[in-house]
């Protein structure tokens, strides 16, 4: 059967108009081995690199749909974890901008990133309260840590000493031990949620930032240190400074007592000092070298502190000694002089010194800093309006001042972008929010113009593309002169918001509806320009059409015969534009219509309402041709496809949609918003279309040349929902454990399900290849001839390799973050055979290390069932001998290779030095050589 109607697909072409999003954080990255220079923002799904030279975009990490929460650069500086919404980590290599690995363990949304000092763990923690800590190198999980009752806002770990540190809104500090995997102190000392946790002073000293105005510093002591800890006496307060609080509140009275947690290390409160701000710590960092501290809350100001080394405390110390002793001379009588005692008594103060605010010109969401060896210090911060800031201070000058050194806006627009147009020839592209409007080049997607403006509500380019009208929340029309950048005109069109302009069909005027319940018909004329001797576009009002209700929307037929306005009271009335007589009443709607527009040939008109639902209505009759519900919230914006009765909706439920307007099916939904969409505008050719969001991203959709089955696009909605469905169902429970405490790192996915099945494929195969060469034996055997073997055409495409073989390659195949969770869900019934297969590989010596962490991961979660059959039990044994034999030799071999890899460093090293003390000998014999040329240059002087 032929296709009868053929829809062409609209892909996701890019996403511009947006420097970074609120959600996660900024970093610093290395690249081309410059440090300071690039910053790592989230995008929406995507990472941007931008470089703060010359405030250009160089590299995007492509993400796939869910939005980017947390970022974290590894410490060698070559790669960048990234944290998503769904809960899964992807690591790009800075070098060709690609994610090879890819963790799935969490729930919810990743909050937090770290790696450890080598680069060669990583820790996350998520808004579903456990914490994980993977393996990079071998690209697996290690352990999940699960304790916390909150979403978990940071975890560190310490740089000596194999322990982690995680803090988290159910108001916990916990210490986890690594090597037994559990939490060994749990610090009870606040009383609301944690924010931020430091380790400074070589890990001697955690600093924790709450949801009040106080930085809590705590004092922490290691096993070898608690022996010769003794019980602080209660410090002596001489009156409290406005800045440090060193008396002990209720909240580090709690650490004081030794309990058997204080094996590993006790923890002790020494102080707090107070921040300027008052409200809660949103992010708190330390620098590399831990001696600037630096913190904000939700408002625009950062506070730095400076760390001062042990000498810096003492020459502190000794000052104020010194100011004490005179002090002290100078109030007590000459006899007593050699007899008086100073103490003075160090304070958090003299360890912690406030070094300056720095401010920003909007509210701060994330900040990283990097301290350089000169003593400069670099913040760059990533704004709550779309905006990237970097600054410059030397803390070590008497008065530090932060000086701005950049700052990236042209890539987009302060706030929400309202309105969207295209020109004429598909090119340029409109989009105006609160306080500009922008002009982008569709095909390279620059920024080429931007003009400030009012509030704008909506738009559209003059005819001729040289000029376009903003309409304002204000009530003000503005035209703007495109070549020269300039506001050409304002004029006070409606008393309260505009709401909608539509530019007529013969291009000679315009018209427009506002909340002052009128409609104003305008045409455009060309006046004397007072600068200048030529003439300029201008427009003057020719009517005024009034009505009882707020106008939201109006647009003119195609014959520009028909006015269609829509009304706050939910309906739509229509028009005759030469009379302005009523024709037309189109009432069905529950809720405001906010957006319609009439087809093409004026057959229809579709009409777009806040109850979720679009009408299809014929502007004969005005009758009701259907009614669909198209969104799950408010549909926004409503636009027809040019010269066809395809139109698109777009909805605060954050997805587009594409509609046929005569079968009234829905065609397509193109997702990739993360918040409510605002506005849309299918370009004049109808092969773009551009959408602007919430998330303060514009996209642009492209329309391609293959086509869409509207059967196919069911069905693979049903397959995507189906994978959502695999993803939110229970996972499976090991033996033995209760349900929900599953301490395994992985997490159910559709990809670890289609392992899973590719394995016991592999095992159908082995079983049926196996039985049928047994067949043949005997056939063979029967026949007294060898006769031809049917090769099975799946091992012919591997290079005709055995059975046993094929199931081989079907185990390297799968990821190594997914392995783990394959095996889980593979039923019991194939075990047996994977292990008498595990025993052949691990006599033939190939692959120890993955089989071995197969085979040690399914006796670990079928121990019972093994050990119950005693067909396994002589597959065991032989298992048991093969598997420490080859164990054994593979250590073996790693350890002669480590010993000769460090052999061949030694000799680099001593060659190194020795060409280093050659040079040092050849630059002072040329010195000699100058020093005695000079010396018989002045005997033969005189």
């Amino acid at each position: 059967m032929g296709l009868t109607k053929q829809y062409l697909r609209y892909v996701a072409s890019a996403v511009f108009g947006l420097i970074g999003s609120q959600k996660g954080n900024i970093v610093f990255v290395t690249l081309r081995g410059e440090k300071g220079r690039y910053v790592a923002v989230p995008a929406c799904e995507h990472v941007f690199i931008w470089d703060l030279r010359k405030g250009e975009k160089i590299l995007i990490l492509q993400g796939l749909k869910q939005e980017v929460t947390c970022l974290c650069p590894s410490p060698d500086g070559l790669h960048l974890a990234v944290g998503y919404e769904d809960g899964s980590i992807r690591i790009f290599s800075l070098l060709s901008g690609e994610g090879n690995v890819t963790f799935n363990g969490h729930k919810a949304a990743i909050t937090s990133l770290k790696y450890d000092q080598l680069g060669g763990r990583l820790a996350s923690g998520s808004k579903d309260t456990d914490a994980i800590v993977w393996d990079v190198i071998n690209e697996s999980g290690l352990y999940r840590l699960k304790g916390h009752k909150d979403a978990i806002t940071q975890a560190l770990f310490l740089r000596e000493k194999n322990l982690l540190v995680t803090s988290g809104k159910d108001t916990m500090v916990k210490w986890w031990d690594l090597d037994t995997q559990h939490c060994f102190k749990t610090m009870v000392g606040h009383r609301t949620e944690v924010w931020g946790l430091v380790l400074v002073s070589e890990d001697k000293r955690l600093i924790t930032g709450a949801s009040d105005s106080e930085l809590r510093a705590w004092d922490i002591a290691y096993l070898q240190e608690v022996a010769d800890l003794e019980e602080p006496e209660p410090k002596k307060s001489k009156g409290t400074s406005p800045e440090i609080q060193d008396t002990q509140p209720e909240d580090g009275a709690l650490e004081t007592d030794e309990t058997p947690e204080d094996r590993i290390l006790t923890c002790r409160k020494a102080g707090s000092i107070m921040r300027e701000g008052r409200d809660r710590v949103v992010n708190l960092a330390v620098d590399r070298t831990g001696r600037i501290l630096a913190c904000h809350g939700t408002d625009s100001v950062l506070e730095v502190f400076c760390i001062l080394s042990k000498a810096e405390v003492q020459k502190k110390m000794d000052k104020k000694m010194k100011k004490a002793r005179k002090k002290a001379k100078l109030n007590s009588s000459k006899g007593e002089e050699e007899d008086i005692e100073v103490s003075v008594e160090m304070t958090l103060q003299d360890e912690i010194q406030r070094v300056t605010n720095i401010k920003t010109s909007a509210k701060i969401k994330s900040f990283d800093f990097i301290h350089s060896p000169q003593g400069e210090l670099k913040a760059v911060f990533l704004l709550q309006n779309n905006l990237v800031e970097s600054y410059s201070l030397q803390p070590s000058a008497p008065a530090p001042q932060p000086v701005r050194t950049s700052r990236i806006t042209i890539g987009g627009h302060r706030s929400d972008v309202r309105t969207l147009s295209f020109s004429s020839d598909n090119i340029a592209v409109l989009s105006a929010a609160a306080e500009s409007v922008k002009i982008w080049n569709r095909a390279t997607l620059q920024c080429i113009r931007t003009m400030t403006c009012e509030y704008a509500l909506c738009s559209f380019f003059v005819p001729g593309d040289r000029q376009v009208v903003i309409g304002t929340k204000t009530g003000k029309l503005q035209l703007y002169d495109l070549a020269s950048g300039n506001l050409l005109e304002t004029i006070d069109a409606h008393d309260g918001a505009l709401w909608s302009l539509s530019l007529s069909p013969d291009q000679r005027g315009f018209v427009t509806g506002g909340a002052d319940k009128s409609v104003k018909f305008w045409d455009f004329e060309l006046v004397k320009d007072e600068n200048s001797t030529q003439k300029r576009l201008s427009v003057k009002q020719t009517r005024t059409l009034q009505l009882d209700e707020d106008v939201l929307c109006v647009r003119y037929s195609p014959n520009q015969k028909l006015l269609a306005v829509s009304l706050l009271d939910c309906t739509v009335k229509i028009f005759y534009v030469d009379t302005l007589k009523f024709f037309l009443s189109l009432y069905g709607h529950k809720l405001p219509v906010i957006c319609m527009d009439i087809s093409y040939d004026g057959a229809l008109i579709a009409t777009g309402s806040a109850d979720r639902n679009v009408k299809i209505w014929g502007l004969d009759f005005g009758d009701c041709h259907k009614s669909l519900f198209a969104h799950d919230d408010s549909v926004m914006y409503l636009q027809f496809v040019p010269k066809s009765h395809l139109f698109f909706t777009a909805g605060k439920d954050h997805k587009i949609k594409q509609w046929d307007a005569d079968k009234f099916e829905h065609i397509q939904t193109l997702e990739g918003h993360h918040q409510e969409i605002w506005c849309l505008a299918v370009s004049p050719s109808g092969d773009y279309v551009v959408s602007s969001s919430h998330d303060k991203s514009l996209r642009l959709w492209e329309r391609t040349r293959e086509p869409l089955i509207l059967e196919e696009e069911r069905e693979m909605q049903r397959e995507a929902e189906y994978e959502e469905s695999v993803a939110k169902e229970d996972q499976p429970v090991v033996p033995g454990e209760t349900q929900g405490d599953n301490y395994f790192t992985g997490k159910k996915t559709i990809e670890t399900v289609k392992a899973a099945e590719r394995i016991m494929e592999a095992i159908e195969l082995y079983r049926e290849e196996t039985a049928k060469r047994k067949e043949h034996k005997a056939i063979c055997k029967a026949a007294g001839k060898e006769v031809p073997l049917p090769i099975n055409p799946i091992l012919m495409a591997y290079g005709n390799i055995s059975p046993s073989a094929y199931v081989l390659e079907i185990f390297k195949g799968i990821k190594s973050s997914e392995l783990e969770e394959s095996l889980l869900v593979l039923p019991f019934s194939y075990v047996p055979d994977i292990l008498k297969l595990f025993n052949e590989f691990i006599q033939l010596g190939s692959d120890i290390e993955l089989l071995c962490r197969c085979l040690f991961f399914l006796l670990r979660i079928h121990f019972g069932q093994i050990t119950s059959n005693q067909m396994l039990v002589p597959v065991i044994e032989k298992l048991k001998e093969t598997t420490i034999a080859k164990v054994s030799q593979v250590r073996d071999v790693i350890g002669f290779n480590m010993a000769g890899l460090e052999y061949l460093k030694r000799e680099c090293e001593a060659k190194s030095e020795v060409m280093f003390f050659a040079d040092a000998t050849s630059q002072l014999e040329e010195k000699k050589r100058k020093r005695k040329k000079r010396e018989k240059l002045i005997l033969t002087y005189t």
